[in-house]
């Protein structure tokens, strides 16, 4: 009986939280678990449930995006290394990685929109997001060669000279280029990354932009082995 009586006010205490954090009218709780015609306690009870269950479930899928956003940048870190060595296949198979993160977290899109719905808290589930900027050849450095010259050559000797002469600023061309799709992957990645994926569109574009960054750079590695071999 002493038992009983000491958990009343606490679970008191902890009815009035929850409906405290759950913003909805008694009417709108009718309606979203069931009419209790008249039955005001059995109507409040079973809504504390209906919350309690609520947040469970929300903190399910907040877990999901926890361990999304930590494998995210994970992610990023082991693409930082891999990049600068030019292992492509392996950079391949981090962006399958990457792409599996980020369908793991979209599979609770729905569930987190209803149960944010339901507890009143679409307003502050919304957040505000980069911008995932894209990157394209037209961005990076030009690479230096004796054709884009104004003057012409009187012949092949002439040519290989001037080649030989901007050889230096074509190997740091290649690098630079290099070096600028590599930073720009990893920051897509540390972006959706940082958010755990949870916002659709974004998670999405910055997938996509990712996927287009490793492309530009699997080209950037093709250029610099046909000019400096």
């Amino acid at each position: 009986m002493g038992a009983e009586a000491s958990n009343g006010p606490a679970r008191q205490r902890h009815a009035e939280d929850l409906l405290a954090a759950v913003s909805m009218t008694s009417s709108q709780f009718a309606q979203a678990i069931g009419r209790f015609d008249g039955d005001t306690p059995a109507m409040v009870t079973a809504a504390i449930h209906t919350a309690g269950r609520a947040f469970s479930e929300l903190d399910a899928c907040n877990d999901v995006i926890d361990d999304a956003s930590e494998t995210g940048r994970a992610i990023a870190d082991r693409l930082c290394a891999l990049l600068s060595t030019g292992a492509v296949e392996d950079v391949a198979l981090e962006l399958e990685a990457l792409e599996a993160v980020s369908a793991r977290v979209r599979g609770t899109d729905q569930t987190r929109l209803l149960l944010h719905r339901v507890l009143g808290r679409e307003a502050s589930a919304k957040r505000a997001l980069p911008d995932v900027r894209h990157l394209s050849g037209a961005d990076l450095p030009y690479l230096p060669s004796s054709y884009q010259d104004e003057q012409g050559f009187d012949d092949l000797m002439a040519m290989a000279a001037r080649e030989d002469e901007l050889a230096p600023r074509l190997r740091e061309a290649h690098a630079e280029r290099l070096d600028k799709v590599a930073a720009h992957l990893v920051r897509v990645v540390e972006q959706a990354a940082a958010v755990g994926f949870a916002d659709e569109v974004f998670a999405q574009e910055s997938v996509r932009e990712a996927r287009h960054a490793y492309e530009l750079w699997v080209q950037c590695l093709k250029e610099r082995g046909r000019d400096l071999g």
